[in-house]
């Protein structure tokens, strides 16, 4: 068996999963990188990890698909005897709006909840014995989509409010060994905003984004990977938790309180 922990990150190629990876790597862990399709960039992640220290595993797998799931989970085994984390970071969307609703399809609709929610569900499946063995953690990777009711579309607003849902059912389900918690981050600003939307439509939703949340600024891959390595790392006594980085976003606009004249 390993004597460096262990995490599995799932959609790891890009983004808040190689950015979640690399951060474990630099704190003593052996990274399972998955991807479904970029290939070239989950190359370059797994690269990366190796260079901050980390043994590493590439592996091609549709999380939507069972199977593939546990084919992952028994590689990491094989490797390491153990399995210490679990990142549920693999998630897709369709970019229709949300009062657009001819624009989704069944098969569009049913294809976001199997990646984003019946996914998740089959890698805790797979890993929850090598976790409870190692006393381990899940971080589910959400978004204030689901907390809020706004998003890209009305399937990825159900499939994260699920993922929040299944959170809180999983930190009660595999207690005490495993902490269960989820991140719901707002605008991130990575390349999937700007591939789903174009650069000139998320540049306008970035700035909007600024104006209207106290603290004024989107997150980073890195903020959110900073978050989901504490909630894992840290935060002994912390489960159930549906943990927002939205800037404040979900506070709302501050109301301009003017005193009466005298």
């Amino acid at each position: 068996m390993s004597e460096r922990k262990v995490a599995v990150v799932t959609g790891s190629a890009t983004g808040v999963g190689a950015a979640t990876a690399l951060g474990l790597s630099h704190r003593g862990y052996n990274i399972l990188v998955n991807y479904s399709k970029s290939e070239a960039e989950a190359n370059a992640s797994e690269a990366a990890c190796r260079q901050a220290g980390a043994d590493t595993l590439l592996a091609r797998g549709d999380v939507s698909d069972d199977e593939a799931c546990k084919r992952m989970v028994g590689a990491a085994i094989s490797r390491w005897g153990r399995v210490d984390a679990l990142v549920n970071n693999a998630g897709i969307s369709s970019f229709a709006g949300t009062t657009n609703w001819d624009a989704l399809d069944v098969s569009t609709f049913q294809r976001i909840l199997g990646v984003n929610v019946i996914g998740a569900f089959q890698m805790v499946r797979a890993c929850a014995p090598h976790l409870k063995a190692a006393h381990g953690a899940i971080v589910n990777v959400s978004s204030i989509a689901g907390a809020l009711g706004i998003g890209s579309s009305v399937a990825y607003i159900a499939s994260k409010g699920a993922v929040n849902s299944l959170t809180l059912h999983l930190a009660r389900a595999l207690a005490p060994e495993v902490r269960v918690n989820a991140v719901c981050p707002g605008l991130i600003s990575t390349r999937w905003f700007v591939d789903g939307i174009g650069i000139q439509n998320y540049e306008h939703l970035k700035q909007q984004y600024e104006q209207s949340t106290p603290l004024g600024k989107a997150c980073t891959a890195e903020d959110v990977a900073e978050a989901v390595i504490w909630l894992i790392e840290g935060a002994r006594t912390t489960t159930g938790e549906l943990i927002l980085l939205d800037s404040g976003m979900h506070l709302g606009r501050a109301l301009t309180i003017v005193p009466p004249s005298a």
